[in-house]
């Protein structure tokens, strides 16, 4: 599918009143600090930049960002305020708890509209440089967490202006570079403290300052290149359009005239796909122009479902889909109206199979992903986010049932087959960039593709020209058009050229029967139609041609040919017959009528024999019958016709009587018109044959990349959940070795320890405690009051309820029956959320402290 580029939209401000500082955006987030010092320490005075800076900061909190970036450049920096013009060779700083944007060169301040957490204040700067300058808008993404900035990078490189990115290897948080870089829109990726003499060296070639290329042999040698690189050719759009995207490179790349970026195109062919990229800049997103979807689908998608053929699903096509939100937004679109539907009729409604194609195989694959930031769905309201999406980390993924309605493809509308029996065909703001004669070639190429009575759906300034007979619009003002009843001949379209390849005609009614008969079912089916009607020698054939039946003796009109074995009446028919039985099977299956052929020559000078031949079409109303017969069969009968008398001797002259040539030429005329008939139909059957066979391929193809896309996503997630497991395998042998410190741990200390539950159960021990209360590792889980001891504490049960009813601390010196003492502590078990699960109770022997204490005594 062909897309095309984009040209810088309307801007707020006509160019002449734009002031002459050419602003930059620069956005930053976590680990930016350092990634914008270095930035501005590469600006050299005078550059004539007014830098405008905007980082992700604590709303509650004031900010130091200003006296941090004052150390890095001798620029001014300030912290911007509402209504400040902008001044060459400043820098301004966002203000925590605001929004910062660019409106007719002076600074606007807002408060932020969404909450803490799902601002992008990075986009909103971008976009508001794309609306205000145009050409002349800078943006610059440098280190940070997330996807803010990518969608205003988009914005700035559709509205011509220049896109630059840090180097995500030189970034301390990569993501935000990231998903720039995976976006497609950025003209130059560099380490941060070479992107400002990067970005000064692409000015003095910025578009609008150099005159615009008028060397058309430089703009036809541009486009020879890209067609003999990529194949698709480029001539047919409007060469302002063209002109544009080429003086973007120009400037990327700090040449001054066209001549000399065409020589550095020739000296350096990846210059080539960077081109082409330019080229295919597209802007969109979910439900743009609200009010055209409301229409679809309020009018034209009750419409379509009611017109559904049973246990069909609806088809679509969406021309030039990019990322993929055109595609989807359709699929949601659907999803409503078949609600609608449902609740109107009670039954279940069609569903809808989405063909979306684009000329950029990267585009392509982030609609596959359906994975969109959160920027990208702001104005979806939260009742369509929550039916339609699901949050995922970097933002939203479209939901499954959603996902499943769309087949994405890279193709090109200029040169590949387009996709047939359609019952809608959206193409917005794709023709506006297409010369005159592309346009009214594309027209009549949707029309084809459309069944009679499918939808048409335009972008807000493109119509259907000078195609009334083909469309009609759903109300006069509306870009929803009617395909009309109008028949539309495959020579009324001009096809893709150079793809067509030789295959035999199979048209779609004219099917072969899933099973054919058996033998004595034929004969029995041939014999009552004969005898029905007439009884001349006679042959059953099928829509191909092949011969089912035979009766009688057709040996003169039919002869099998030489070589392998080929029971077909195409081949065995007598030549002098062959093109008329042809032409007349054709009409039969065509017209569903009986045909006549009266005096037909056996022979090429027609002395020997004639024949009248009828064909008809088995079970149709006035042609022989019989209950229950097969679709598609058709018997051809033979009936000797006499041959016309001729003088048996010549005039002198050798010349033969007039009425004999007479004869001769309107046999011949008759052969020729049947021929040119035959060689019309045919034509016509191989050209719609061999459309439909492509269209089936491109739709195989698609089958096919969405089957491998997903095959990858599904090795994909495997591996992040072999990841996982590994990490979570880390952490479990983390949390042995710690298990086996700690208990190493209580037991180098030498102290007896019992962990309690709080149902006063065991849950835990350490060695030592085996002196006291015999205890083996089964007992884990007994209640305490199960438990033999050596200890002469009785009240311990009672202590250790009163350690958890009260959390007090408990400690007393007790006996033992052997002769030893110890002292007894029991402390309430807290976990780190300091909740009370359980008791601990510490033996510590004091036997020699006891001793001791009793020679005091003594002594």
């Amino acid at each position: 599918m062909t897309r095309a580029p984009l040209s810088a939209p309307q801007r707020t401000v006509p160019m002449h009143t734009l002031p002459p500082v050419r602003v930059v955006g620069l956005g930053a987030s976590a680990g930016g600090l350092a990634a914008l010092e270095s930035f501005l320490g590469g600006v050299p005075p005078g550059s004539g930049l007014a830098l405008v800076v905007v980082q992700h900061l604590d709303p509650t909190r004031k900010a130091l960002l200003v006296e941090l970036l004052r150390r890095a450049t001798p620029m001014p920096v300030t912290e911007a305020t509402d209504g400040l013009r902008l001044q060459p060779d400043h820098v301004y700083v966002i203000p925590p708890d605001h929004d910062l944007t660019v409106v007719a060169g002076a600074l606007r301040l807002s408060s932020p509209h969404q909450p803490r957490g799902l601002r992008l204040p990075i986009d909103r700067l971008f976009e508001s440089l794309a609306a205000d300058g145009g050409e002349r808008a800078v943006g610059v993404v440098l280190s940070g967490m997330g996807a803010d900035g990518t969608l205003g990078l988009r914005a700035i490189r559709a509205a011509g202006g220049l896109t630059l990115v840090q180097s995500p290897e030189t970034a301390r948080y990569a993501s935000m570079p990231q998903n720039a870089l995976a976006s497609g829109c950025v003209d130059i990726a560099a380490p941060p403290g070479e992107l400002a003499a990067r970005l000064l060296a692409a000015r003095g070639a910025v578009p609008g300052k150099a005159a615009p290329p008028d060397d058309e042999a430089v703009l036809g040698i541009l486009l020879q290149l890209l067609r003999d690189h990529t194949r698709h050719d480029l001539s047919d759009y409007k060469p302002s359009t063209l002109r544009r995207r080429i003086e973007r490179r120009q400037a990327v790349h700090g040449l001054d005239s066209p001549a000399a970026y065409a020589a550095f195109v020739r000296q350096n062919p990846q210059e080539i796909d960077l081109l082409f990229k330019e080229m295919l800049i597209g802007v969109t997103r979910f439900f743009r122009d609200p009010e055209v979807w409301d229409e679809l689908r309020d009018q034209v998608m009750p419409t379509l479902l009611d017109r559904a053929r049973s246990g069909e699903p609806l088809r679509a096509w969406v021309v030039g889909c990019s990322t993929g939100e055109e595609a989807y937004t359709l699929a949601m679109v659907h999803a409503e109206a078949s609600a609608a539907y449902t609740a109107r009729t009670g039954q279940p409604a069609p569903g809808l199979q989405i063909f979306a194609s684009d000329l950029s195989q990267e585009a392509v694959a982030v609609a596959r992903r359906g994975l969109y930031p959160s920027g990208a769905v702001d104005e979806l309201g939260p009742e369509r986010l929550q039916r339609f999406f699901r949050p995922v980390q970097g933002g939203y993924r479209i939901d499954k049932p959603i996902r499943d309605r769309v087949l994405f493809a890279q193709h090109d509308v200029i040169l590949d087959p387009p996709f047939t029996r359609l019952d809608l065909l959206s193409c917005r703001n794709l023709m506006i960039y297409f010369n005159a004669a592309l346009q009214r070639r594309l027209l009549p190429l949707f029309a084809y593709s459309l069944r009679p009575g499918g939808a048409l759906l335009l972008g807000g300034s493109e119509t259907v020209g000078h195609g009334p007979t083909l469309f009609a619009p759903v109300n006069p003002k509306s870009r929803l058009y009617w395909r009309n009843s109008h028949t539309l001949h495959a020579g009324a379209v001009d096809f893709p050229v150079g793809l067509r390849s030789a295959v035999r005609p199979h048209h779609k009614d004219f099917a072969v029967p899933a099973s054919t008969p058996s033998p004595a079912n034929l004969q029995t089916l041939a014999e009552q139609t004969l005898l029905k009607a007439f009884a001349p020698a006679a042959v059953l054939v099928n829509d191909q041609g092949d011969v089912l039946y035979v009766h009688g003796s057709v040996g003169p009109y039919l002869e099998p040919a030489a070589g392998k074995a080929n029971w077909n009446i195409h081949v065995m028919a007598r030549p002098t017959i062959r093109t008329q039985v042809a032409v007349a099977l054709r009409q039969a299956l065509h017209d569903g009528a009986t045909v006549e052929l009266v005096g037909l020559r056996l022979d090429e000078d027609g002395s020997r024999a004639a024949v009248d031949v009828t064909v008809s079409l088995v079970g149709v109303s006035g042609a022989p019958s019989v209950q229950a017969a097969p679709a598609g069969l058709l018997l051809v009968a033979f009936r000797p016709a006499p041959v016309p008398t001729r003088s048996r001797r010549r005039p002198a002259g050798g010349e033969l009587p007039s009425e004999a040539l007479q004869a001769e030429l309107q046999r011949c005329k008759d052969e020729i018109q049947a021929l040119r008939l035959e060689m019309g139909a045919s034509a016509e059957e191989l050209q719609a044959a061999n459309e439909a066979l492509q269209s089936v391929n491109e739709e195989l193809q698609s089958a096919n990349e969405e089957l491998t896309t997903s095959k990858e996503e599904s090795q994909s997630m495997n591996e992040e959940l072999q990841t996982l497991n590994q990490e979570l395998q880390t952490k479990l042998d983390d949390l042995a070795l710690a298990h086996s410190d700690m208990q190493n741990l209580l037991n180098s200390t030498d102290i007896a320890t019992l962990f309690l539950d709080n149902e006063l159960q065991v849950r835990r021990f350490t060695e030592q405690i085996t002196r006291l209360i015999h205890l083996r590792e089964s007992d884990i889980g007994r209640p305490l009051t199960d438990l033999a001891s050596t200890l002469d504490y009785p009240d311990l049960v009672a202590d250790a309820r009163q350690t958890l009813r009260t959390l007090t601390f408990t400690e007393k010196e007790i006996a033992t029956t052997d002769g030893h003492w110890y002292m007894v502590r029991i402390k309430p078990y807290r976990t780190l959320a300091d909740l009370i699960q359980g008791v601990v109770i510490t033996f510590i022997d004091i036997t020699a402290a006891k001793a001791l204490e009793a020679r005091l005594r003594q002594g």
